[in-house]
């Protein structure tokens, strides 16, 4: 059982860790294809964000976001594959931040097309969150191993 573990967590992995790869070697100075297609999504998110609640979006340099991911998606992918939880959080804090904004399916109109694929992105996403979540709880509720503690001999005189 505990190989059949190993091996899902692999195929879960790989998804992050592939991504991780081409986007790392894709990033170039200016942080790539990603940067570029997040830039004008994030503009629009900061917009939304502070229309909404207020709160001003610091301006930061968009390759940064860019390089973080690719770090959470690479460091978080290798140590969920070893079954540790600090790697799931990691791809958490990726999925929860970067989901929305990439598949921003709510500034669209429903019966654009656009609307359909971002929203089918979005819903993949939530559904690997979901299994992140998952796995966090099934980490967490299961007791950690206890070592038993010998009864001390009697002396027999």
């Amino acid at each position: 059982m505990a190989f059949v573990s190993f091996v899902g967590r692999v195929l879960f992995a790989s998804v992050f860790i592939l991504s991780a790869w081409q986007e790392f070697n894709e990033f170039g100075v200016d942080g790539g294809p990603a940067a570029e297609a997040l830039k004008p999504k994030f503009n629009v998110f900061s917009k939304i964000v502070s229309s909404q609640t207020g709160v001003q979006v610091p301006e930061f340099d968009i390759k940064y976001l860019v390089a973080a991911a690719v770090a959470f998606k690479g460091v978080g992918g290798i140590l969920f594959i070893f079954g540790r939880s600090i790697g799931a959080y990691l791809l958490v804090l990726q999925q929860v931040i970067l989901t929305p904004i990439l598949y921003d399916f709510y500034n669209y109109d429903t019966e654009k097309k656009e609307f359909g694929l971002l929203f089918t992105k979005f819903s993949q996403n939530l559904a690997l969150l979901g299994a992140l979540f998952f796995f966090i709880g099934m980490k967490n509720s299961i007791p950690r191993r206890q070592l038993k503690k010998k009864a001390p001999k009697t002396k027999t005189v």
